[in-house]
């Protein structure tokens, strides 16, 4: 089974709904808000790319639970059982080497239940890194699993949420490189405004 197929059935054994249907954190019933999310690259080792492009098709969102209530499980990797998946309407394409500093790609923008999450996670399907000189490099996430940011943020039914996750490849060893997040300029910002298909982050 590859990589894709694992997490298709992986994500369908832990939604519990569909896009606006998604198990929300401490919200009221079926409100729902808008969950807009973008990603963003600093330096790391993005200077060795001529293209450097991720392809995101969904988030893992982890609801807010309070300890008395809260009976999920740790996975294999680690991963709360209780994490929702948010496929987009499509799988979007971004280029790293085009979003350095405080230039951002939307990816995303769905329906999700109001409420408080602990972290969001990227599904990013294929990385497909060409270095400088042209040669093609190899370029994967951590343990070849989503992509994840400790950033707790709200889903608000009157606001959108807009959070950008910032990451950049990181050469090892190998000779390869590896995605990390980059904590310090990750952000979740809350607006009425739809964020455009690239824009300048504040």
């Amino acid at each position: 089974m590859d990589r894709r197929t694992y997490l298709q059935s992986t994500a369908a054994a832990l939604t519990t709904g569909a896009l606006a249907g998604c198990s929300g954190g401490d919200g009221d019933g079926d409100a729902t808000g808008t969950l807009a999310t973008s990603v963003s690259d600093q330096p790391g080792d993005i200077g060795d790319f001529e293209s450097c492009v991720v392809t995101v098709a969904g988030v893992w969102v982890k609801p807010v639970r309070d300890d008395a209530t809260d009976t999920s499980t740790e996975t294999a990797t680690g991963e709360s059982e209780d994490r929702t998946y948010v496929e987009f309407d499509e799988p979007t394409e971004a280029d790293l080497v085009n979003l350095q500093g405080e230039k951002s790609r939307l990816v995303g923008e769905e329906s999700v239940d109001t409420g408080s999450y602990e972290y969001l996670q990227l599904d990013v399907t294929n990385v497909d890194g060409t270095l400088d000189g042209g040669e093609s490099a190899t370029v994967t996430t951590p343990g070849e699993a989503p992509l994840k940011f400790n950033q707790s943020f709200e889903v608000r039914a009157d606001e959108r949420t807009h959070f950008v996750a910032d990451f950049t490849p990181v050469q090892q060893g190998n000779g390869g490189y590896i995605i990390r997040p980059v904590a310090s300029e990750t952000e979740v910002r809350y607006t009425t405004e739809t964020p455009t298909s690239e824009t300048t982050t504040n």
